[in-house]
């Protein structure tokens, strides 16, 4: 079977998007290295942050597109340092709530002030239209995805 033009493009940007995230994880690491803060524990604060308060990890690994090891992995590294502490879940003993410490809210806030200058940056020469098109297009692309893995998975 013959590839569409179309599929050849969706290639592209498939192999686009994965230099980019490299490159997104090597920024996001110079930016939050003086905070102590990698691009993985940046993500994790900010699904917390995001969240209404409280959060367990495989929701905080759903939010992210993390595995959940890897979620616990960055939780559990956050907590030793003091960045987040964990609650009782009422509903799942084994899974508690985690929220940030004061710590932990300071840091997310200065690496978001930071992130605000590097995105005015990278924004710079681009405009609105472009910037929505190609949001409209990755979140299509996005749920063609989750589809397809729903669609794998009850193939099994």
């Amino acid at each position: 079977m013959k590839r569409t033009i179309e599929a050849d493009l969706l290639t592209d940007i498939m192999l686009m998007i994965f230099r980019i995230n490299g490159r997104l994880l090597d920024g996001g690491d110079r930016l939050g290295a003086p905070l102590n803060l990698t691009s993985a524990r940046w993500q994790v604060l900010g699904a917390i942050s995001l969240s209404s308060g409280h959060v367990a990890v495989p929701a905080i690994a759903e939010m992210m597109g993390m595995t959940r090891q890897g979620a616990q992995k960055q939780v559990n590294k956050l907590e030793e340092d003091g960045f987040v502490e964990r609650r009782p879940n009422p509903r799942h003993q084994r899974s508690p709530f985690y929220v940030l410490t004061p710590q932990g809210a300071e840091s997310y806030a200065r690496i978001s002030a930071l992130h605000t200058g590097w995105a005015n940056a990278l924004a710079s020469g681009l405009n609105a239209p472009e910037l929505q098109a190609a949001l409209d297009l990755l979140g299509r692309f996005d749920q063609r995805l989750a589809l397809d893995a729903t669609e794998s998975e009850e193939r099994k």
